[in-house]
């Protein structure tokens, strides 16, 4: 058994993370980027990216799997190269980087937008869906991966430019599954050449895993029987609680 399960606080921390983790695989997307800031009240904020990586990719398997008929190819498309280019600017800059700075900056940014959508649909308001140009949503792509190998905390710039879409909320799922699994795989070499893998590391999150599979499927189950106009106004409701515990932990 790792050391880590020793500790209550530890293992109280890692299974709300997962949990949390599961829920954003399964399709409430942005509730994964509190899994870190929680972990890392207990552990180093490198050694709990490190543990939830693997845990990740397995979910990521679990969602691909349920939603793999209905995704947006295009969305991905434009996302996916300025993902690629953000996750190795936040490999290149990991010795001089504020996480903490990130953090702050990432909530506030994250709350202003979910209460700005939740002001603008208010009272059952119907609002046009976004046709911003796909290089716009490239430059999204940037920040999320710059994000989300900071801190796996990719959610908040991915709602931004997708969520306004309106999407049928099936299909907002599935495109942040398919997009997130391939932006996990990639960020696997700079986590291996930064040595933030360990046995230590590893063996917790074989451990944490089954609770990952499960809760998951907790979220595929959810989403798929919430009404569409009630997923928005939650993913926006998620979006202003993110927002304040992203700054909460920063801070």
């Amino acid at each position: 058994m790792p050391v880590l399960f020793y500790d209550p606080a530890f293992v109280i921390a890692a299974v709300i993370a997962v949990v949390l983790v599961g829920l954003a695989k399964g399709g409430f997307s942005g509730l994964g980027a509190l899994a870190t800031p929680i972990m890392a009240l207990t552990i180093s904020p490198v050694l709990a990216a490190a543990i939830l990586l693997p845990i990740l990719i397995a979910q990521d398997v679990v969602s691909v799997w349920a939603f793999r008929k209905d995704w947006d190819k295009a969305i991905v498309a434009w996302m996916l190269p300025g993902a690629l280019v953000g996750i190795a600017l936040a490999y290149g800059l990991a010795a001089s980087l504020s996480v903490s700075a990130i953090m702050a900056v990432l909530g506030v940014i994250t709350l202003s937008f979910g209460a700005y959508r939740l002001w603008l649909e208010r009272g059952g308001r119907i609002v046009a869906a976004s046709n911003s140009p796909g290089w716009v949503g490239t430059l999204f792509g940037v920040a999320t991966g710059f994000t989300s190998q900071i801190a796996h905390a990719g959610g908040p710039p991915f709602q931004m430019w997708v969520t306004p879409k309106k999407l049928p909320h099936v299909r907002f799922a599935g495109t942040s599954s398919v997009f997130f699994a391939i932006i996990n795989l990639a960020k696997v070499p700079a986590f291996v050449a930064l040595g933030e893998f360990d046995r230590e590391g590893l063996t917790t999150a074989l451990i944490l895993m089954p609770l990952a599979i499960v809760s998951t499927l907790a979220g595929v189950w959810l989403v798929k029987r919430l009404r569409p106009e009630r997923f928005y106004t939650l993913i926006y409701i998620l979006m202003i609680a993110l927002g304040v515990r992203l700054v909460w932990a920063a801070f």
